[in-house]
């Protein structure tokens, strides 16, 4: 081999070595520094989540969440949990045609129950069905009625959580005088609840949501419930008029008003919204 190229070798061989060792001390130094220690430490520690608040929500059709099949009949609970910051969950266990009973015998209370942690709140919301004496797959007594909501709440409570009883909602059904019916057999059972138990909190959504469409009056109102002219909608061809489910706008206006409700009795939940877009606060509807 030439005396250059031996030199040469030779040489890098020597630079490679020296690198090394410097790299070596310079790692070796960084290692045991306090900031890139610990830096390196904490890369070996699982990430540690922030703490989320979960809003369960158990109820029937009027609360849950639709097939596109049948849109545009929407629960107010799809929009509800569009109101939050992303530090909360809502976690949506509603379903057509579920009374207290068939949301137990289904497994439905079994499975919210087992994601259920301390701190979490669970909406309670049931009446529809479990007063529909004609509809024996789903009817409820009275009094297995009222014992399933007990159950509820203290099952809630067990679990170190909180519960949050709700009336159904109300019926879309005007008398000749002009006023919405009352149609819920079974609210006043639910308030019968609430008023022997200091500690629950609790939102009478059928006498509020009636003094709302009450307040729309007849056409008013239809516009936020499923009715639909015949050959308009490719989901009901025949048309439909339903005065218990709701449209788009009325599930968000029922939301909305659910909304208002928590913030007027300073509920937590109600501290987790959304921050506004910063586009949106220089609009007004003024």
């Amino acid at each position: 081999m030439p005396l250059t190229v031996k030199l040469f070798s030779t040489t890098k061989r020597l630079i490679s070595t020296f690198q090394q060792g410097l790299l070596t001390a310079l790692f070796t130094v960084l290692a045991y520094s306090p900031v890139y220690a610990n830096q390196a430490v904490d890369k070996l520690q699982p990430a540690i989540a922030p703490h989320k608040v979960t809003i369960h929500m158990a109820g029937d059709s009027t609360m849950a969440i639709k097939d596109p099949k049948d849109y545009p009949e929407t629960g107010w609970g799809v929009p509800f949990a569009t109101f939050f910051n992303d530090a909360t969950t809502v976690i949506n266990y509603a379903k057509n045609g579920r009374s207290t009973r068939t949301f137990i015998e289904e497994g439905r209370w079994a499975k919210l129950m087992s994601t259920l942690q301390p701190g979490d709140f669970v909406i309670i919301q049931f009446g529809h069905n479990d007063e529909s004496n004609n509809k024996p797959d789903r009817y409820t007594t009275p009094a297995q009625y009222q014992d399933n909501l007990r159950r509820f709440i203290n099952d809630v409570r067990n679990k170190g959580a909180e519960p949050l009883l709700m009336t159904p909602v109300t019926r879309r059904y005007f008398d000749k005088n002009g006023n919405i019916k009352e149609t819920h057999k079974y609210s006043p059972l639910a308030r019968k609840i609430a008023a022997t138990d200091d500690s629950l909190i609790f939102i009478d959504m059928d006498a509020i949501t009636r003094e709302y469409f009450q307040a729309l009056g007849d056409a008013g109102s239809a516009l936020r419930f499923m009715h639909i002219r015949p050959a308009v909608h490719p989901n009901y061809p025949n048309g439909v008029r339903d005065n218990t489910h709701f449209n788009q706008l009325g599930a968000r206006e029922v939301a909305q008003l659910v909304l208002a409700e928590l913030k007027r009795i300073n509920h937590p939940i109600a501290k987790q919204l959304r921050e506004p877009d910063p586009k949106h606060l220089r609009l007004s509807y003024d």
